[in-house]
């Protein structure tokens, strides 16, 4: 019975977190797909900074976005990391990482 409240313990402090990696991964996916990383590094800032008002992401901002060319094409990356409190002194540290490379 403990470990089953230790379980939906874990899963209630850790799926906010994963919600926001989730939408962050959709914001990536719909700017490549509708060609959104084809142009300036400020037209990319902005045009994930309108889907992140819509998806409402607090953890990456626009200019959290690491954008490179890898082989004349245009790479978005996001990385952040997350420390969720779970009891008293314990918390989980969370690291993720999105990105448009294939």
């Amino acid at each position: 019975m403990i470990l089953l409240a230790l379980l939906g313990l874990f899963a209630a402090k850790l799926t906010p977190a994963y919600i926001e990696y989730f939408a962050v991964q959709k914001i990536l996916k719909t700017m490549e797909a509708q060609g959104d990383t084809k142009g300036s590094v400020t037209e990319i800032r902005n045009s994930f900074a309108r889907r992140n008002v819509i998806e409402n992401v607090q953890a990456v901002a626009p200019n959290d976005l690491e954008i490179t060319k890898d082989g004349g094409e245009v790479v978005v990356t996001a990385a952040w990391s997350v420390k969720v409190p779970i009891i008293a002194n314990f918390s989980a540290c969370l690291d993720f990482t999105v990105s448009t490379a294939k």
